[in-house]
């Protein structure tokens, strides 16, 4: 593999994880939004991640031995399909007829543990990106 190439694959790694990170930042802002511009509770959204370019069963056979992976790209951005919580507040704007509130299924603790995930895979990204830079540079050094 090429030191582009590794350059290529930490950076579609970082935009990966930056947009789901703006993704789960967005679900935490609508924690509370029980009805957006349609009339309708916020559903939580979650990003889908994929091979990018991923290779054919003969060019597998054909690379064997050798780097084949391209990166990630983000395929979709999906709503979660389960339902929000139920809660009773009759002064409540958008209660129903009985008095209870559907509120948004995003869950604080399973957004920030994502969030977590997220980080870390960004840090694990730059990791590899500056050790990529450093062999690059100790590589264009060795005939000084």
């Amino acid at each position: 593999m090429s030191v582009f190439g590794a350059f290529d694959v930490s950076a579609t790694g970082l935009t990966a994880q930056q947009l789901r990170m703006d993704t789960i930042s967005e679900n935490l802002a609508n924690i509370n939004t029980t009805r957006d511009g349609k009339g309708n509770v916020y559903k939580r959204k979650m990003v889908v991640f994929e091979e990018k370019a991923y290779p054919t069963f003969k060019e597998t056979l054909g690379l064997a031995g050798q780097y084949i992976g391209k990166g990630v790209k983000v395929t979709r951005i999906v709503e979660d399909p389960s339902e929000g919580a139920l809660v009773y507040d009759p002064s409540h704007p958008d209660a129903n007829e009985d008095g209870y509130v559907m509120y948004p299924n995003v869950n604080t603790v399973t957004e920030m543990t994502n969030m977590i995930d997220a980080t870390r895979a960004y840090e694990a990204n730059v990791t590899m990106l500056n050790a990529s830079k450093s062999m690059a540079t100790r590589a264009l050094s060795i005939g000084q």
